[in-house]
């Protein structure tokens, strides 16, 4: 009797062998601690058990970036996806309702996923090609601008973290941390930060962000010349959202012939624009994001801010001064 009347599930099925993981991914993500060097442990059969799972074919070599391991692969219908596998954590919990309520417009599609592992699988997009490359950067930037109007346009859907807990819990840390600076100016760059988020916490926003698009995080796609990628979903207002946009490819901000400050306002200027955000509210948003980051490297034991921080804040301060005084 031919085989072909019987379905596949009648024959027995080998376990795929594990994937290979990339050595320096391996190395890098082990430095976060145990429980990372546990996930690494079990990744390689964690990755063969979706390839059955989901009925996929590797397609070519993994890749990574900081926190996940992404793998090309072929659906059983033909279709070219991305395997992507990361550790269950706080950051990825609401991706994929965020992925979800976005339905793909702006950024990638999410195929399937698994709640339990965080693995997901998603639409299949050119790693190499990002709006870095472009040569002028208003053009990379209206880039950005354009797929953040389109994110936030969306309202947050119910379950996800929200700004006003974050703004909430920056507040009740600033004072312990600020002293762990070492510079004086630095310490109350960071308390105007802290102010200027507590002059907004009240009405923080019910949008949904993607926290952290920036040039690394838009990818070349077919259905669209852009899409962006790993998003860390956020209910809140959007003018959050803007810090990692303006410190994207700072070499670019550094040799802008308008100068830093300059250049710093141009794409915060093309960033409000788009998304039609008051530009006073943005600015108290964005120190916030400024605050969160030094927030962020105290707890790593770091006594200094880094440098595009201070220059993007004390660019928007001075901005902030001279309209209030018109």
């Amino acid at each position: 009797m031919p085989s072909s009347r019987f379905p596949s599930s009648c024959f027995p099925v080998t376990p795929r062998p594990p994937i290979e993981v990339p050595r320096g991914f391996l190395d890098a993500y082990a430095l976060h601690g145990p429980e990372a060097r546990k996930w690494l442990a079990g990744l390689p059969r964690l990755g063969a058990e979706f390839l059955d799972r989901w009925r996929l074919r590797p397609d070519g070599p993994a890749g990574h970036g900081t926190a996940s391991l992404v793998l090309p692969v072929v659906r059983e219908d033909g279709l070219r996806a991305a395997l992507k596998l990361q550790q269950p954590r706080e950051e990825n919990a609401g991706t994929a309702a965020g992925l979800l309520a976005w339905r793909g417009d702006g950024v990638v599609r999410l195929l399937d996923h698994d709640t339990a592992t965080a693995t997901q699988l998603l639409e299949r997009l050119d790693p190499s090609r990002t709006p870095a490359a472009l040569d002028d950067d208003d053009t990379a930037m209206e880039v950005l601008a354009g797929l953040l109007a389109r994110l936030t346009s969306v309202a947050a859907p119910p379950g996800l973290r929200t700004l006003a807990a974050t703004a909430r819990a920056m507040l009740e840390q600033t004072p312990r941390a600020v002293p762990a600076l070492a510079e004086p100016g630095e310490r109350r760059l960071i308390e105007v930060c802290a102010a200027s988020v507590a002059d907004v916490a009240g009405e923080s926003g019910d949008r949904l962000l993607h926290w952290d698009l920036h040039y690394g995080n838009v990818l070349a796609g077919e259905r669209e010349p852009w899409l962006a990628i790993d998003p860390e979903p956020l209910a809140g207002d959007p003018g959050f959202d803007l810090l990692p946009a303006l410190d994207s490819a700072w070499e670019k901000v550094v040799a802008s012939p308008h100068g830093v400050t300059g250049a710093v306002l141009r794409r915060f200027d093309l960033l409000t624009a788009a998304l039609g955000l008051e530009r006073d509210r943005a600015v108290a948003w964005t120190l916030g994001r400024v605050l969160q980051n030094a927030l962020w490297d105290i707890e790593d034991g770091r006594n200094a801010l880094e440098p595009a921080q201070v220059a993007i804040a004390t660019a928007l301060l001075e901005h902030r001064r001279i309209r209030r005084t018109r």
